[in-house]
């Protein structure tokens, strides 16, 4: 049987989204933030978005 273990690559990897595009994202979920479920969604998800990145400085 074989390992259920892997190899990881050492090689440098991007990143799966950039600093300025994670803001872009909080910033489209604002816009569409509103009162119906989905902009309810799109307020919540943004807002934890927005706690995970780093200040401005």
């Amino acid at each position: 049987m074989d390992s259920p273990t892997g190899s990881y690559p050492t090689t440098p990897r991007l990143p799966l989204i950039t600093l300025d595009e994670a803001r872009d994202a909080v910033r489209l979920l604002r816009h569409f933030a509103d009162d119906s479920p989905e902009g309810q969604q799109a307020g919540a998800w943004a807002a934890d978005l927005a706690l995970r990145l780093p200040a401005d400085g």
